[in-house]
């Protein structure tokens, strides 16, 4: 075969070896072809790579799988061999979304706009719940591949800054969109709010209304792109306004799923810091416990402390003081990483995206000016 195969991909390389192999008459129709496993072997590649360049060649008719027996080269005018039915690909793919945790409006949000995009463009969704593990993710990553699913939508869990899995799908070319953060040194597509941007616009808000006193409070930072995004952009936000950092105001290893420690946590954080006017929580978790421990020392919100944080949650229109926070647009989210996704399923020599959307600042009621109530 006289085109130049080296600059295509792994899967495209195989795929031309293939054709090449036929056309050359080395395999004639019905003859069987070696299977996935061989071929992994002889190209050094893995089952993914192999297994996408069968089966872009099944969708274009060159060859046919007999369920149980393997694939076999197409009669030029048959398709298949007499008697024996090829295996067409699904009319109905299916596409995986890996999930943390579905319980919060946040994932929820994220979720109904993964589903919607890819239901409406003919996808099937299986949605999987890592719990948060690292371990699971993966384990569940291999499955969706053993399921030859048609691609993938990634949410990380927290402290994730590296999965062996993901780079391998990413080295695979295998379609994957990672959602709402990104793991830092591997090239994926992904899809992300500007966390950065949105804690800026927040603590700038903060600022604007006199604010000097900022504390910070966030689970653990280290590993988690967004939140070690937020921590950047309330840093960068004080510093343009030229009001020093001070290491302080920062509570960064805060332990979510305990809420007696936590509660014990922040209000050890408050007393060591009596001048603090405002704090911006990365997360609801946080915020509201925030506010419950601020009423049951007296202090009140937000008269006396203001608070912002990252996301809603369910039914905080009836809070007692209404929270000030940066939303997501998770459900634009979920659709903007869905149609990326099809878009590089579709289209897989695309270059590698990466989106970023600016949150939105929702003004209520947990914010005013320091010593408002005085």
């Amino acid at each position: 075969m006289a085109k130049n195969v080296q600059h295509l991909s792994l899967y495209e390389q195989i795929k031309h070896h293939l054709l090449a192999e036929i056309e050359l008459e080395h395999w004639k129709p019905h003859d069987k072809l070696p299977s996935e496993n061989e071929l992994t072997k002889q190209f050094s590649v893995s089952r993914i790579t192999v297994k996408k360049a069968m089966s872009d060649l099944v969708e274009q008719g060159i060859i046919y799988r007999v369920q149980g027996k393997g694939t076999y080269v197409s009669a030029p005018d048959s398709g298949s061999a007499a008697g024996e039915a090829p295996i067409h690909p699904q009319e109905t793919q299916s596409v995986a979304l890996l999930l943390p945790f579905i319980n919060n409006q946040h994932n929820a949000l994220l979720l109904n706009g993964v589903e919607s995009i890819l239901s409406e463009a003919g996808y099937s969704l299986l949605f999987c719940n890592t719990e948060n593990s690292i371990e699971k993710e993966e384990r569940i990553i291999r499955e969706m591949v053993e399921r030859q699913v048609a691609g993938m939508i990634v949410y990380p869990v927290d402290g994730e800054s590296y999965n062996r899995e993901i780079l391998q799908l990413t080295l695979d070319s295998f379609p994957l969109v990672v959602m709402d953060r990104y793991l830092r040194g591997i090239d994926t597509n992904c899809v992300c709010p500007d966390n950065l941007r949105g804690a800026q616009e927040g603590v700038n808000y903060l600022i604007s209304l006199g604010h000097r006193n900022i504390g910070f409070l966030s689970t653990v930072i280290t590993g988690t792109s967004s939140i070690e995004d937020r921590l950047a952009g309330y840093e960068k936000a004080l510093a343009e306004h030229h009001i020093p950092i001070d290491r302080r105001y920062r509570y960064v290893d805060i332990e979510l799923g305990e809420p007696k420690p936590i509660k014990e946590k922040i209000r050890d954080f408050l007393e060591r810091n009596p001048e603090l006017t405002a704090i911006f929580a990365i997360n609801p978790g946080l915020g509201l416990q925030a506010i419950k421990v601020a009423s049951e020392m007296g202090i009140r919100v937000p008269e006396d402390l203001s608070l912002i944080f990252f996301d809603d949650f369910e039914f905080s229109e009836f809070y007692t003081v209404r929270p000030t926070f940066i939303s997501q647009e998770e459900n634009v989210l979920g659709k903007e990483a869905a149609k990326l996704l099809i878009s590089i399923m579709e289209n897989p020599e695309q270059d590698t995206q990466k989106l970023f959307f600016p949150p939105k600042l929702i003004i209520r009621e947990s914010t005013a000016k320091p010593g408002s109530g005085r």
